[in-house]
């Protein structure tokens, strides 16, 4: 299981990767394109909703960590400049590259719900 602070981290990737609409480009990158992420329009329900379909999993894992929620909602909210750091944080993290795959299937299909 991860740790509580490695799934908000993640969680945040998540977030922000999945509030984006189509971010084609990041898939076979080593870095994903995080201006996709950056810029997204997706809601907190959007990303929880497209990360429950993509991985029920991770979507659990994510529900039960109050410190993760409550990263990936604020990351969510914020604005363009605070979500860049954030994802820059989230990226810094060991393990999290493992997430990626799963970020972007999000990212891709948020706005889709």
């Amino acid at each position: 299981m991860l740790s509580t602070t490695r799934l908000a981290l993640a969680s945040g990737s998540v977030a922000l990767m999945l509030a984006g609409a189509g971010v084609g480009a990041g898939i076979a990158a080593a870095q994903p394109d995080i201006d996709t992420i950056i810029y997204s329009k997706c809601t907190y329900s959007q990303v929880v909703a497209a990360l429950n379909a993509e991985s029920p999993e991770l979507a659990t894992q994510l529900q039960s960590a109050p410190a993760a929620t409550g990263w990936l909602q604020a990351l969510v909210a914020a604005g363009p400049e605070t979500r860049r750091g954030m994802v820059a944080q989230a990226q810094a993290t060991p393990g999290v590259e493992q997430f990626t795959p799963i970020i972007m299937r999000v990212a891709n299909s948020c706005s889709n719900f």
